[in-house]
């Protein structure tokens, strides 16, 4: 029945990977099966048969979607079914998008999508990598034009040594989570997050990474000499298509040359715009086909740009390839912001704000491997007026979910331990200008806003974008982009870090691939931009405050026995909730006894504290405490002294001298001062008035002396001596005789 069922297995990084096809999703132009160890992903790729009418871009998809059965789970919620994508699956289908939309042909417009399906999940490999490499092998063996295959791995840096494709456990023990993908050739896509290693550590591993996906490579070819189906014609410009090429040059170059002679973005833009009006109404005039036209306009602003750069060595806005724009950094520019900056590089700007919250504002995330709380958390939103632009308002976009992470990569491995700083921390960064590399804006602005609030960071954190032009006759690495650089450039590449070294790295390539050469060029060249950049930012804010912002809550760590848990919950939580209500505090208690207690002002936070350590205490024998008379009785007076503790202040022990009624000396309400005289053969409580002074609740043992202990009775008159209680004592009959 399977007669095209074929498979590869491939020994990679010390397991094994397995590629299967021609069994399952078999109506797809591509399916591959792809598993290493347990975890199991469907890859498959379908593409348009014929271009839609006027279509100029290629419509290129990629879904990455996790179902909760990999992991033998029922998805959470009213619906119980997977809904919208998470932000992880946001993330990874990026991942895999990125390194595969360059290697496309020139030219081809088919829409293509391509979709990956978590089946299985064994908790020890990432299904990313796994889903990364099964969407390579599916479109290789599918017959749509591709360049690849591409590989790609994660690699982990323990103990000095790279790791290749560590596993889920030994991620917790890296100081470097990076993933390279490429072809044989080169590198196309590198993800990373670093505890501020050095560039020649990160290079390494992306070097290392390269080498360790090389046989996965080789094992999709070698599954496709066998599998794969017949290939898509490639995309051929037509004679028409190179003879307009060549009208649209002659009739735009001067023009377009000339508009990008303007700095100023927005002056630009509407130059550009009018030199390409003149050209489409030349060739509408001409009677040429006006909508292939607009596609090659881009191709001549594109030559003209990178030509202007590698020939002269100045830029679209007048500077050299090193140089970084002016830069202002401001910070507290809101006045009820816990922590607040505005940071402002050349046309690029970023308005990052900080907020302080506590425990129960914590992030709870549902992921295959398991729920888990996030306490940090960064949230990118790009608006549409910062370009001057119209667009839609709503949630966020992949790019906007993308770019906020790799943001909240760069500061993460800064951020002070949370046991030493129990604070849930949120920034968001509202871009309200752009003209390339908004995502380092946002490091550079999260860094100041933080150190505003009062969060201890290790060492503030800057970022910057590089970018490449490449052509045969040479290349030209450019520090600090532009949008337009972006654009009609090869390379974005992204390095954020402190002055000690990087904390984050991305990068894409939109060539074939680079070479390590240019790799560490770009690195290096990036180094000096960083550190020129923390240099600026220390102009607003050199470091850290000294404390958190004063509008801010003030959380304070106690802790308790885990036995004790139960009775400052309360039944039904009456305890804590009665706590809180009454402080006007946040208390959050964890499993293992400890206790946070977070106000606005020092006094309710102590009064919380107070409140908790009274339920937990134990009394001390000698210790004076103060109380409150919850009940009078014939023999003494119950005092409630140690949160919810009483004990027993006997008659004997109200006054110094003789009391006849308790009533007399306290009644129900009174606050008094007592000490703690011992304990009873039941555990109870037994306290003392009498040895306290009750204005300075100093201990007067030494004054009034002590009283011969006396055996404490629970009945009214039962435990005072018989003298007292009138009887007269009975004499021995003999005596009485005498």
């Amino acid at each position: 029945m399977f007669e095209n069922y074929f498979r590869k297995d491939i020994a990679w990084g010390g397991q094994l990977l397995t590629l299967e096809t021609g069994k399952v999703a078999r109506q797809a132009d591509g399916a591959v099966m792809a598993r290493l160890g347990d975890t199991i992903v469907l890859c498959t790729v379908v593409g348009a048969r014929s271009v839609k009418p006027g279509q100029d871009f290629f419509p290129l998809t990629v879904n990455y979607q996790e179902k909760a059965f990999a992991a033998g789970k029922i998805p959470g919620g009213f619906f119980k079914r997977e809904g919208r994508p998470s932000e992880a699956e946001t993330l990874v289908s990026r991942l895999i998008d990125r390194p595969i939309r360059p290697l496309f042909p020139d030219g081809f417009r088919n829409e293509v999508q391509v979709i990956a399906t978590v089946l299985s999940h064994d908790m020890e490999n990432d299904p990313d990598m796994v889903a990364l490499v099964g969407c390579s092998a599916a479109l290789t063996l599918s017959g749509i034009p591709f360049f690849g295959p591409v590989g790609g791995a994660r690699v982990g840096y323990i103990d000095g040594q790279y790791v290749l494709n560590p596993t889920m456990a030994q991620r917790q023990q890296s100081q470097l989570d990076l993933v390279v993908a490429g072809t044989a050739e080169g590198v196309l896509m590198v993800e990373s997050e670093a505890q501020e290693l050095t560039e020649e550590v990160m290079l390494g591993a992306v070097e290392f990474g390269h080498k360790g996906f090389q046989p996965v490579i080789q094992g999709i070819i070698e599954l496709a000499e066998v599998a794969a189906k017949e290939p898509w014609p490639l995309p051929e410009p037509s004679e028409a298509e190179i003879a307009l090429k060549a009208r649209i040059a002659e009739l735009g170059r001067a023009q377009m040359a000339e508009a990008y002679k303007e700095t100023q973005k927005l002056a630009r833009q509407a130059k550009v715009g009018e030199a390409k009006k003149a050209v489409i109404a030349a060739l509408e005039a001409e009677g040429a086909d006006v909508n292939l036209a607009k596609g090659l306009l881009k191709d001549l602003e594109a030559d003209v740009v990178r030509n202007n750069i590698l020939d002269t060595g100045l830029r679209i806005d007048g500077r050299d390839t090193k140089t970084v724009r002016p830069i202002t950094a401001e910070v507290g520019v809101l006045p009820r912001a816990h922590g607040s900056a505005l940071f402002t590089r050349g046309e690029t700007q970023a308005f990052c704000v900080a907020t302080l919250g506590t425990g129960q504002d914590e992030q709870i995330i549902d992921a295959l491997a398991g729920e888990y709380r996030e306490h940090f958390m960064l949230h990118y939103n790009f608006p549409p007026y910062s370009v001057n632009e119209t667009g839609r308002m709503g949630s966020p976009g992949r790019r906007e979910i993308g770019h906020g992470k790799l943001a909240w990569r760069a500061i993460r491995p800064v951020l002070p331990e949370k046991e030493k700083f129990p604070y849930t921390l949120r920034v968001v960064s509202e871009i309200t200008e752009s003209n390339g590399s908004s995502s380092m804006a946002t490091v550079c602005g999260t860094s100041l806003s933080l150190m505003d609030a009062g969060v201890p960071l290790k060492r503030p954190v800057a970022g910057i974008a590089m970018g490449l032009i490449k052509e045969d006759r040479g290349f030209a690495v450019l520090s600090d982009i532009l949008g337009d650089e972006d654009h009609l450039g090869d390379m974005d590449f992204k390095v954020a870090g402190t002055e000690q070294g990087v904390t984050s790295l991305q990068m894409d390539i939109k060539i074939t691939s680079i070479t390590f050469e240019i790799m560490h060029q770009a690195l290096a060249q990036a180094k000096d931009g960083r550190v020129h950049i923390l240099g600026e930012m220390a102009k607003g804010l050199s470091g850290v405050r000294g404390d958190v912002a004063q509008n801010a809550p003030r959380i304070t760590v106690i802790s308790v026995p885990k036995e004790k848990i139960r009775d400052v919950i309360g039944s039904g939580g009456k305890v804590i909730r009665e706590i809180t209500e009454s402080t006007g505090t946040k208390v959050d208690i964890e499993d293992d006894g400890t206790i946070k207690v977070a106000a606005t002002s020092t006094e309710a936070a102590q009064k919380a504290i107070d409140w908790i350590r009274g339920i937990v205490a134990e009394p001390e024998v000698g210790v004076i405490y103060n109380g409150k008379v919850v009940k009078t009785a014939e023999f003494g007076a119950f005092v409630n002294f140690l949160g919810a503790r009483d004990g027993l202040v006997h008659i004997s022990e109200l006054a110094n001298e003789r009391v006849n009624k308790t009533t007399d000396v306290v009644n129900v309400g009174d606050t008094v001062k007592v000490k703690v005289l011992g304990f009873d053969d039941r555990g109870k409580v037994k306290l003392s008035m009498r040895v306290v002074d009750q204005q300075t609740g100093a201990d007067i043992t030494e004054q009034v002396g002590a009283r011969r202990p006396r055996e404490d009775r629970p009945e009214g008159g039962e435990d005072r001596p018989r003298r007292e209680r009138g009887d007269r004592p009975r004499r021995d009959r003999h005596e009485a005789a005498e």
